[in-house]
């Protein structure tokens, strides 16, 4: 039996490097590849998802649990999770219009495309389905959120590194970009089977 703390750094280990949502599950790709050509568009993108992805862990536990189970709601978890997570969202868009204008302007369009990121959804659902407790759902989606912002972090780099290369003409613009993101996928990939070996 798996002790609370040894789960907790199971956990951790998985969502950032084992079971990144999006280099390895390859969920929440669109934000991944719309906002990583700039890293401080990507370090605010990546701020923005973990909070969401944090809070709307802790809220959507609390209102499995309270709420839907007492009434026999368990059905509709999907319907109202992403109620939930729109309105987390408005809240941060409202947020960062009045407090940080600067980052609201550059993440643009894909801040209100935190609501339909997969991804943060995915996080939810995932909670109740591995049947977290309340810690654990938390820690689920802050971590799920830091491999989100490790991805994106990392993925800016290499697309400025991509803007020095000189591809042949076919590969240029969203190709390479494709190309690079398989093989950063592929890196992650490598860290399969150590979780297990760490925490097992």
């Amino acid at each position: 039996m798996m002790s609370g703390a040894a789960k907790l750094l199971l956990i951790t280990f998985s969502m950032i490097f084992t079971e990144n949502y999006v280099l390895v599950q390859f969920l929440g790709i669109c934000p991944f590849l719309g906002v990583s050509k700039k890293l401080d568009s990507s370090l605010g993108m990546s701020g923005a998802v973990i909070f969401v992805m944090t809070l709307a862990s802790a809220v959507t536990w609390l209102v499995y649990t309270f709420i839907m189970v007492p009434l026999g709601l368990e059905y509709l978890d999907t319907i109202i999770f992403i109620l939930v997570i729109a309105a987390l969202v408005q809240f941060v868009e409202i947020v960062l219009k009045k407090y940080m204008r600067g980052l609201y302007d550059a993440l643009g369009v894909y801040l209100p495309l935190i609501t339909t990121n997969c991804a943060v959804l995915a996080v939810t659902l995932l909670n109740i389905e591995e049947n977290y407790n309340f810690l654990e759902s938390v820690v689920d989606g802050l971590t799920a959120g830091v491999g989100f912002g490790l991805a994106l972090i990392l993925f800016s780099g290499v697309r400025k590194a991509l803007e020095r290369a000189k591809p042949p003409k076919p590969f240029e613009g969203l190709p390479i970009t494709l190309i690079a993101a398989a093989l950063t996928s592929m890196t992650f990939m490598g860290f399969v089977g150590i979780a297990d070996k760490l925490f097992g």
